[in-house]
């Protein structure tokens, strides 16, 4: 897979055209997918943001994360100095998660299924905010219980560089330009895959402003 040669915040570089691009053999970006949700989309998130606002939450190392979190669905991800871990009460308000939105539920399901991967049914949207200069470091989607059903990343906003390695951490990661709309899912023998998201460069995007936005879904329980 060719590294990103576009330029980033060129007009016609804010959203690619629809198509679906193999990063390995169980591993697929379908590309703009998640445009034609978008008028749906955003309006149930900001309704699930408005119950669980963005932090920044602290690794068990003690690093404060450069990424904002939230999310929602019957478990939510949170990390601080006691470890990883997915919960059924936000910690910040002790109330349940907000409830996914079934124009998101849906969402992760067709993509999963156009994917190759059937009766994909999500119960953890992790909702991550990107401002410039954020990153997210390579690691692996391990807090699950089991790992049978894919990952589906769906992403909005500001473009980014997403790290695609190997089964270990020395491999060395493909650099996949991802853009408004881009849907990523990847499971099956790649579930365990190491990834993570380059530093995002600075700029605005006309639907999302100065950051951008990722969704990740899971069956976590």
């Amino acid at each position: 897979m060719p590294g990103p040669t576009v330029d980033l915040f060129a007009d016609d570089a804010l959203q690619q055209p629809a198509g679906r691009e193999q990063i390995g053999e169980q591993s697929h970006v379908l590309r703009g997918y998640a445009l034609p949700w978008i008028e749906h989309l955003l309006p149930a998130l900001r309704c699930v943001l408005a119950q669980s606002p963005f932090r920044q939450m602290v690794t068990p190392g003690g690093f404060t994360m450069s990424a904002a979190l939230s999310s929602c669905g019957e478990l939510g991800w949170t990390t601080d100095p006691s470890g990883y871990r997915y919960t059924a009460l936000d910690p910040r308000s002790g109330h349940p998660w907000p409830a996914m939105p079934e124009t998101l539920r849906q969402l992760a399901a067709h993509a999963a299924a156009d994917a190759g991967f059937s009766d994909f049914v999500p119960d953890a949207c992790l909702i991550n905010r990107y401002v410039p200069g954020a990153k997210m470091s390579l690691h692996q989607d391990k807090n699950e219980r089991c790992y049978t059903a894919p990952v589906v990343s769906v992403s909005l906003g500001l473009p980014a560089i997403f790290l695609f390695g190997g089964h270990a951490r020395s491999d060395k990661p493909q650099k996949i330009s991802l853009f408004h709309g881009d849907v990523v899912v990847w499971g099956g023998v790649d579930r365990l895959r190491f990834h993570g998201v380059m530093p995002v460069k600075d700029g605005t995007h006309p639907v999302m402003g100065p950051q951008r936005i990722n969704l990740t879904f899971r069956t976590a329980g």
